[in-house]
């Protein structure tokens, strides 16, 4: 029942630390990273860390847009308002704290490329694509089903989530 219960609870539920990407206070240096190479809006931050991720990082906007903040209010990012969205950028004092962090940043980026480099990305980015065409069903679809169709959807996932583990332990 417990595993029946995390599974509902936990398994999808986009940001879960069993599923982070990052481990807490890195992701700053990804972005003040990506800020480097050129001004960015959140989404494009976003959009780029998904790509990054071959689709197994989706960072929220819960996510991203606080950092900024953060980044903004330490000084190392600033931002201006183009065409209706806020571009930002990385500040002389951001590329100084970048540098002055380079361990850490390094260790960050080797930690991207461990965690996301496949022999088989092909297929991967494949089973991706599916899960987070499923993903976007459930967000924009779930809402509005009764109890009995959530009962199904549940029943129907949960077989999916066990026959997926059974092949991976293959």
């Amino acid at each position: 029942m417990f595993r029946e219960r995390m599974f509902h609870e936990e398994r999808f539920c986009r940001g879960s630390r069993r599923w982070a990407s990052f481990h807490r206070g890195d992701l700053k240096y990804v972005i003040l990273d990506l800020l480097k190479d050129k001004p960015r809006h959140g989404y494009d931050i976003i959009r780029e860390l998904e790509e990054k991720s071959y689709g197994f990082y989706k960072p929220s906007p819960g996510v991203i847009y606080p950092t900024l903040q953060m980044l903004q209010e330490m000084g190392y990012v600033n931002s201006t308002e183009q065409e209706g969205k806020r571009v930002y950028s990385i500040t002389e004092e951001g590329l100084k704290f970048l540098e002055s962090q380079s361990d850490a940043a390094d260790d960050v980026r080797r930690h991207m490329r461990h965690k996301w480099d496949f022999k088989n990305i092909g297929r991967m980015v494949r089973v991706m694509a599916e899960y987070h065409a499923l993903e976007d069903l459930l967000g924009s679809g779930v809402r509005r089903v009764d109890a009995d169709k959530a009962e199904l959807i549940c029943g129907i996932l949960s077989r999916a989530y066990h026959e997926i583990e059974s092949v991976l332990q293959e």
